[in-house]
């Protein structure tokens, strides 16, 4: 391996991208009370009503005990329902009407940000849509 860094790393530059961006949406969402991983972890749970906590946490790249914990917050907060009867049951999770009023307002802040950065950067959101494309 050679002393001399390199100039120019796309890791580091998707990272510092990625860093600004995830700043931004989590600014616009802390008035709705949830973070970036909530509004991930409800819009799983909206998308498939009873996914399974394996499941949740696989899509969310998180484990399984840190999906308990979450979705225990999201339940707290009136955003999900479990209903659950017991430990080692089946999961029930759904999201609640104020859940979906949340993740409504959620999802129209996200499309604003999209916008922005199509406008500023429309060479890079047509990238990382081709990436999308090819990963997805």
């Amino acid at each position: 391996m050679s002393q001399e860094s390199p100039r120019f790393s796309p890791v580091i530059a998707l990272l510092a991208v990625s860093a600004m961006w995830e700043a931004q949406l989590a600014a616009v969402l802390r008035d709705l009370g949830i973070s970036t991983r909530k509004f991930g972890l409800l819009g799983h749970i909206y998308a498939e009503p009873g996914i399974s906590f394996s499941e949740l946490a696989r899509r969310s790249h998180i484990t399984v005990q840190s999906a308990h914990t979450a979705v225990k917050t999201l339940v707290d907060e009136g955003l999900v329902q479990d209903a659950t009867a017991h430990a080692g049951a089946a999961s029930d999770l759904n999201v609640t009407p104020k859940g979906a009023r949340v993740l409504t307002e959620a999802r129209d802040r996200l499309a604003q940000l999209d916008g922005a950065l199509t406008q500023r950067l429309p060479k890079v959101a047509a990238s990382l849509d081709g990436i999308r494309a090819g990963i997805v």
